[in-house]
């Protein structure tokens, strides 16, 4: 988990049960899951404006799906970081830092579009159990929750598109 150099927004923070020492250590892997998951974000929206080839519908409108899924899935993970106590990162300069997704330039093959689309899954989904030590220690029912529902969404969208690689 990369540390962020987030400060707790008051100086007394949210009285919810969770100790300073925990939120912190949440908010910051909460950070990282932020950042992977823009990351992804914005690479499957890349591949879906720019696939072509045979499997170009196909692909586009799986695209769209999984974009507007991550697009949505920013705010859950930004607003609980809130929630949390510590202001979430918003920034490319944050984002870069944070994040475990490489950018891909240029404009790779549509196979190769959906490959690396696995790669950045299997990243989200190893990003978010590294939090789950901390969410436990915390004792933060909400976090795992959350981690466990973004989860269940990358590991599936990843062996879904493990699929059209066979």
């Amino acid at each position: 988990m990369a540390k962020s150099k987030s400060k707790p927004l008051s100086s007394t923070g949210p009285n919810i049960g969770i100790p300073e020492k925990d939120r912190e250590r949440i908010a910051q892997g909460l950070s990282c899951l932020l950042a992977d998951t823009y990351s992804l974000y914005l690479k499957t929206h890349n591949f879906h404006w720019n696939v072509e080839g045979p499997m170009f519908n196909t692909l586009h409108l799986m695209f769209m799906d999984q974009y507007t899924e991550l697009w949505n899935a920013l705010d859950l993970i930004a607003e609980r970081i809130r929630a949390l106590g510590y202001p979430a990162p918003g920034t490319n300069k944050q984002f870069s830092k944070l994040s475990s997704i490489p950018e891909t330039d240029g404009v790779p093959a549509a196979l190769d579009m959906v490959r690396l689309l696995v790669e950045g899954h299997e990243a989200v989904a190893r990003t978010a159990r590294s939090v789950f030590p901390a969410v436990d220690e915390g004792e933060d029912e909400a976090s795992a929750d959350l981690l466990t529902q973004r989860l269940q969404i990358h590991e599936k969208t990843a062996w879904m598109l493990r699929s059209l690689l066979k």
